[in-house]
């Protein structure tokens, strides 16, 4: 998956999110959980956006670590949302479904940033 198709998930995501939020009852743990879920998605999809220009590795591995931990803030905030039943699981289900698999994606992406460059390895031990 290249670069432009994550940052068009992570704002879709952001997007479908939003139109979750507005279906939420009118209370103060939807008003509080909605904030937060919207927060934390939206952060996903501009952090994704600012990795994609960053200036050197070091600042890209950092800069996918805050979209993983917004990712994962996200899926807590939906799971909140489940488990309260403040809105069905059968709603937020695609969302768990997009959200779990960005993670997924995010954090092989950061795990393949940290290896050692293979050509260096191979450089290395000749």
């Amino acid at each position: 998956m290249n670069p432009q198709e994550l940052r068009d998930r992570t704002k879709r995501l952001a997007l479908d999110i939003v139109k979750a939020v507005r279906e939420l009852p009118p209370n103060e743990a939807s008003r509080i959980i909605g904030r937060q879920v919207l927060r934390s998605a939206t952060s996903v999809a501009a952090n994704y956006r600012a990795s994609t220009r960053a200036r050197s590795r070091r600042e890209f591995i950092a800069k996918i670590g805050l979209v993983i931990e917004e990712m994962d803030e996200t899926i807590l905030w939906l799971e909140l949302l489940r488990d309260s039943e403040i809105l069905p699981g059968n709603r937020l289900a695609a969302l768990f479904d997009e959200s779990d698999q960005l993670l997924r994606i995010f954090a092989a992406t950061r795990r393949t940033s940290r290896a050692p460059n293979r050509k260096s390895q191979i450089t290395n031990h000749k």
